[in-house]
């Protein structure tokens, strides 16, 4: 079997997994728990699944209550002063920890459970699709793969994507997100090399290499070299260029006089739990190259550049304040 075939299996059974622990939670019937022994039962690779599943809701069940009284219910209230994002990771937290309803109900939590091929926070993932179209799948990350004699068709649920393909308008590649439909065109250049991301009401395109037009905006054409915001129906130039868009195949984060309040949101993406700052170091500006394989070395290494200090409440909640 493959490395990727093995990956999509483990990646199969970690799912199965939550979802026994998201229906015991819901509802801890003996029938219901015997059916989850014997699903354990029938594979190695399940009662694995099992125990890094059940592993990671005990270690963080056991981190939040080790927080001051009355944090937790903070959680909720604090998601309506946060950005979307961030306000979702934090109800993800106190989900696992607490009870199964808010992860019905978070299409972050549900999206990957249903996709083709899904990250976890702080997994990259490279995907070979065939006659040289490859596609790159940032952190937490959801797609569905269409390939037929029509069209190659990716559809973003969630997340961050780079694809590379050949422009055929015969058997067209095309991306679909909730925020429109984009499509390779021919141009210059052989292929086509784009990247999306979904996030705060919209999707960010950059365009490394070709041209990719957008479904219900006929005028539109992004060209090599160019970025995008599209939302409503509407493109903008993606004015900030603060961050390499690219780096994180690479990786890394690349970022070129950065705010520190954008850079802890962007860090943030990669981990688990929380990563807070105060009102203090916001607006501080770091430029530089750093790596993404860990981000607590990351963060030791911001530290030791910048005025502020790391303080680590639990292991999954993190806190940036003035030194």
């Amino acid at each position: 079997m493959s490395d990727l075939a093995n990956k999509d299996a483990e990646a199969r059974r970690v799912k199965q997994a939550i979802g026994w622990l998201m229906r015991l939670q819901q509802d801890d019937a003996p029938a219901l728990r015997r059916q989850c022994e014997q699903w354990r039962r029938e594979d190695a690779g399940h009662e694995r699944a099992w125990q890094r599943v059940s592993g990671m809701h005990a270690e963080l069940s056991q981190d939040l209550r080790t927080l001051p009284a009355g944090t937790v219910d903070t959680l909720e209230n604090s998601a309506m002063r946060l950005r979307r994002r961030q306000a979702l990771k934090l109800l993800s937290l106190t989900a696992v920890a607490g009870g199964s309803a808010w992860l019905a109900k978070d299409l972050s939590i549900v999206q990957p459970l249903l996709a083709d091929q899904a990250t976890a926070v702080g997994e990259h993932r490279h995907l070979t699709l065939g006659h040289g179209d490859e596609l790159d799948l940032n952190t937490d990350t959801a797609v569905d793969v269409r390939l037929d004699d029509r069209q190659r068709l990716i559809v973003l649920r969630q997340g961050e994507l780079f694809v590379s393909g050949t422009a055929n308008s015969q058997r067209p590649l095309r991306v679909s997100t909730p925020h429109g439909l984009f499509e390779a065109r021919a141009g210059a250049e052989p292929a086509t090399r784009f990247g999306l991301r979904i996030g705060d009401g919209g999707i960010n395109l950059h365009v490394e290499q070709g041209q990719v037009a957008v479904a219900g905006l006929p005028t539109f054409q992004a060209t090599s070299g160019t970025r995008y915001r599209v939302a409503d129906g509407r493109a903008s130039a993606f004015e900030r260029d603060d961050m390499d868009p690219s780096a994180w195949r690479e990786g890394l984060i690349v970022t070129r006089d950065m705010r520190l309040q954008d850079f802890l949101d962007e860090v943030g993406r990669y981990r688990n739990g929380h990563l807070g700052y105060t009102r203090s170091v916001a607006d501080l500006r770091l430029s530089g190259v750093f790596r993404l394989g860990d981000t607590d070395e990351l963060l030791r290494v911001m530290a030791q550049t910048l005025p502020i200090r790391v303080q680590y409440l639990t292991r999954w909640w993190v806190r940036v304040e003035a030194a």
